[in-house]
C-alpha cells in the first residue's frame, strides 16, 4: 500500500513524508544470506504499539494490557520485476524455528541458536534477528524491511474512509470485541484491526486469522484503487502521512524506491494481488519449552518460496483448455464450483493434503482427482464434524486479491 499511496504524489511531498520515517538496519552484519532475486522482497511485520493508542481507544478496541514488544503480523511481500504482481505470504507467528546465533542486545553476550517460536525473533534480537530468522526458514533474500503498528493501521483505514468486507456468519470475539453481523460491513480503523487481530472466532485460531488478515489486505487494496484517491494529490499526501506517521523502514528504503515502486504500480488492482500462507504440516507441534507451535510442511513450504525466488506466480487461474497438456498432479485435487465451497471445504477436510481448485459453472458435483501421493484410500480418508476446526479454517492454496474481496 505505500507504493500505492505514493503512485500520484510529487517528489518533494514524499521527501517530505520520507524524512520523517523511523530508520533502522536490519540488514548490518548479515552474512551468509541468500542470493538475491529478480523482483523485490519486503518483509513486513505488525508490531504492538498499543502505548501509542489513546486511553479510549485501547478500552473501545479492547487493547488492554502490556504491549509484547513481539511481532503481532510477519508477511513476506514480493513484487515482481516487471512490477505487475504482488506476492503476499502470511507466516505464522508461531512457527517453530531455530533463531540463529546472535548477540543478545541486552546483555552483549552471544547466544547459541535454539528453537523459538518465529514471533520472538523480535524480542530477542530485533528486526535483525528477524530478518535472519525469515531467511534461514525461507531461502528468500530480503531486499526491505517496513514495520508497521496499530496506529499507523488505524490511521490509513480512517483516512481511506473505512475498509468494506464480507462475513457468511456473525463474527464475535470477545477477546478483541469484533462483533460483525452476516453480510458487509464497512470498518473503521478500530473496528478493522479488531477484524485482522481476532483470534478466536473459530477452531482456526491463528491460521483463521491470517486468511481474514489476506483478505483485508485485498479489500483495502480495492478501496485504494477504485475510489480515485490516487488521482488526488492532497487524498495521497494524507494517505502516505497516515502509513508512513507511524513506521520504521531499513535505511535503503528511501524516496527514490518508493516513486519507482509508485509509477510502475499505478495501474495495480486486486487482481494483481495473490496470496498464501505458508503450508503447514501440524498446527499443534509440541516443544519443550515452547508448548505449542506450528511446523512448516518443509516439501510445500519449499515449493512455494522456490516460486518467490524465481519470481513466477503462486496462484495461477486454471482455464482448463481441451489443448492443454495435463500433468499428472503429485497432491490430491477437488474440483468445484465456488457457488458449493462450504461442501468442497468439508470434502478437503476428509481428504487431508488435498488442494481446493475452483472450477466456474460446474454445478453442484464436486470431482476428485487422486494425487500420486493419495496410495489407500481406505486408511486415507478421515471423518469430518461440523465443528472441526480443520474445516473451519479456509482453504489454503494460493488465491488471487479479486477472489476474496466482496461482490
Amino acid at each position: 500500500m505505500l507504493v500505492l499511496a505514493t503512485s500520484g504524489i510529487g517528489h518533494a511531498v514524499v521527501t517530505g513524508i520520507d524524512d520523517g520515517i523511523d530508520r533502522v538496519d536490519p540488514f548490518g552484519g548479515l552474512s551468509s544470506r541468500p542470493g538475491t532475486t529478480e523482483g523485490m522482497n519486503i518483509l513486513l511485520v505488525g508490531t504492538d504499539g498499543r502505548d501509542k493508542i489513546t486511553p479510549a481507544e485501547r478500552d473501545r478496541y479492547h487493547l488492554g494490557g502490556e504491549p509484547c514488544h513481539c511481532t503481532d503480523t510477519v508477511m513476506m511481500v514480493h513484487l515482481s520485476a516487471d512490477r505487475s504482481r504482488a506476492s503476499v505470504v502470511s507466516l505464522p507467528r508461531d512457527s517453530y524455528t531455530e533463531v540463529p546465533e546472535h548477540t543478545d542486545p541486552a546483555t552483549g553476550r552471544r547466544r547459541p541458536a535454539h528453537p523459538q517460536k518465529l514471533n520472538a525473533a523480535y524480542a530477542e534480537g530485533g528486526p535483525g534477528l528477524t530478518v535472519r530468522t525469515v531467511e534461514h526458514m525461507t531461502g528468500v533474500h530480503l531486499d526491505h524491511y517496513l514495520e508497521v503498528d496499530f496506529t499507523s493501521f488505524m490511521k490509513t483505514v480512517d483516512v481511506l474512509g473505512g475498509v468494506q468486507v464480507c462475513t457468511a456468519r456473525p463474527l464475535k470475539d470477545d477477546y478483541s470485541g469484533l462483533d460483525l453481523p452476516a453480510g458487509t460491513s464497512n470498518l473503521n480503523g478500530g473496528e478493522a484491526l479488531q477484524y485482522v487481530r481476532s483470534r478466536h472466532l473459530d477452531g482456526a485460531s491463528d491460521l483463521g486469522r491470517m486468511q481474514r488478515q489476506q483478505k483485508f489486505l485485498a479489500s483495502l487494496i480495492r478501496q485504494a484503487t477504485s475510489s480515485g484517491m490516487l488521482l488526488n494529490p492532497m487524498k495521497v499526501r494524507d494517505l502516505a502521512s497516515a502509513m508512513l506517521g507511524s513506521v520504521r523502514a531499513d535505511r535503503g528504503f528511501g524516496t527514490t524506491d518508493i516513486l519507482a515502486l509508485g509509477q510502475a504500480m499505478k495501474d495495480f488492482t486486486p487482481a494483481s494481488s495473490e496470496f498464501a500462507s505458508v503450508p503447514i504440516s501440524d498446527v499443534n507441534y509440541r516443544v519443550r519449552n515452547l508448548g505449542s507451535t506450528v511446523k512448516w510442511d518443509e516439501t510445500k513450504a519449499e515449493q512455494l518460496f522456490r516460486a518467490i525466488r524465481e519470481d513466477r506466480p503462486i496462484a495461477a487461474r486454471h482455464s482448463g483448455g481441451a489443448d492443454e497438456a495435463t500433468p499428472v498432479e503429485p497432491q490430491t485435487i477437488v474440483g468445484y464450483d465456488p457457488r458449493w465451497d462450504r461442501s468442497a471445504k468439508s470434502l478437503a477436510t476428509a481428504l487431508p493434503g488435498s488442494e481446493l481448485r475452483q472450477v466456474p459453472n460446474q454445478g453442484p458435483v464436486l470431482t476428485v482427482t487422486l494425487g500420486t501421493t493419495f496410495t489407500n484410500p481406505t486408511k486415507g480418508v478421515h471423518k469430518v464434524r461440523p465443528q472441526d476446526p480443520q474445516q473451519t479454517g479456509a482453504e489454503t492454496r494460493p488465491i488471487k486479491g479479486d477472489e476474496v474481496v466482496c461482490p
